[in-house]
């Protein structure tokens, strides 16, 4: 008696609503996975290997803030140097942001309305991709001008204003390099919406985006 209690509890346990959650989940991944394969190549390699072309914008966007930054500041050392960061963090930092919050959302089938992934795609491309190499740059050459006394920095309590002052070209300049970036956020989540709803329009393809939704 005690052994089918013990095998009741144990069935009960695996059929719990947690639990069959996470095997409809599973299901819906599998079947997702097996239509992706489908696709045709061009496809594929976008939804692939659309992030990193909005990371490399993200890269190009922080190697501009931050030439104009050192130009402002009248930095000419360690080019190399600020360089590299300033191209790999936010590329690094676009690309799996984007690919975390669309790319694997879509194709995970979690992300089903059109207009929350185009508003997701245009937001990390102009936050992410335009506006974050813009602030990262700003420690980055206060430290350069400080150590190589390349400019003349204020104390303390003008610190915000002075930056403020230093920081508004740069963001006048950068306006037209941050509406590129939303405007190729925007693109590229359409693009891969619409590729993920031919996908679910394949032949054969017996899910529909009703049935897939949780």
């Amino acid at each position: 008696m005690i052994q089918n209690l013990k095998m009741s509890g144990r069935g009960l346990e695996l059929n719990s609503p947690q639990e069959n959650e996470r095997l409809r989940h599973r299901k819906k991944m599998e079947t997702l996975l097996n239509m992706f394969v489908r696709l045709p190549e061009a496809d594929q390699k976008l939804f692939k290997h659309g992030s990193y072309f909005l990371g490399i914008n993200g890269g190009f966007c922080g190697l501009i803030a931050n030439s104009f930054f050192r130009r402002i500041l009248n930095v000419t050392e360690a080019r190399i140097v600020s360089g590299l960061p300033m191209a790999f963090l936010p590329f690094l930092t676009t690309a799996a942001i984007y690919n975390s919050t669309v790319t694997q959302r879509l194709i995970s089938g979690d992300l089903m309305c059109e207009s929350c992934a185009i508003v997701r795609g245009g937001l990390i491309g102009s936050v992410i991709g335009g506006l974050y190499p813009i602030f990262l740059a700003i420690p980055l050459n206060a430290g350069l001008a400080a150590r190589y006394n390349s400019a003349p920095l204020p104390g303390k309590e003008n610190m915000l204003r002075f930056w403020i002052k230093v920081s508004q070209p740069v963001f006048k300049k950068m306006s037209f390099a941050i509406l590129l970036q939303a405007a190729f956020g925007v693109y590229l989540s359409s693009r891969q919406y619409g590729i993920f709803m031919k996908m679910l329009q394949l032949p054969g393809a017996s899910s529909n985006p009703e049935e897939l939704k949780d």
